[in-house]
């Protein structure tokens, strides 16, 4: 995947960026619960339990994309890489979000605007890991 720097737009990155955020305290603030993806998605799955604003989480976050095209064209993606290099991938990041307890989403951005330590450990391995996993994909495998 090749990112198009003549069209790159910073302040809907910030805006969207600016929306996380705000979606992750409103969540914190009237549900007292942290908006980490995999573990809304991995209890919505479990039986039992609260599943009511776990659906209507995962909705909006499925629905987004198409209320954004009524606003603007969607971007232009392309992905270059095999697709079971892609499963692979997802699945791995599946495993270390479990590992890990956390993706980045509960510890990167609901962790450590709660200055958890432990958030913090666990984002800069998944940071790291990112890196790596790139500079071997870009130097190594592909």
């Amino acid at each position: 995947m090749m990112i198009d720097w003549s069209h790159f737009t910073p302040w809907s990155v910030l805006a969207g960026g600016a929306m996380i955020g705000l979606a992750a305290a409103w969540l914190i603030l009237l549900n007292g619960r942290v908006a980490g993806i995999s573990g809304i998605v991995g209890n919505l799955l479990a039986p039992g339990g609260d599943k009511g604003w776990r659906l209507a989480f995962v909705a909006g976050l499925v629905l987004s994309p198409w209320l954004y095209r009524l606003f603007a064209a969607p971007p232009d993606i392309r992905l270059d890489d095999r697709w079971w290099l892609l499963i692979a991938a997802g699945l791995l990041v599946g495993y270390g979000s479990r590992l890990g307890s956390g993706c980045t989403s509960g510890h990167g951005v609901c962790g450590l605007a709660r200055l958890s330590p432990r958030s913090l450990a666990a984002t800069l391995v998944f940071m790291a890991a990112g890196f790596a996993a790139v500079w071997l994909m870009r130097h190594w495998i592909g």
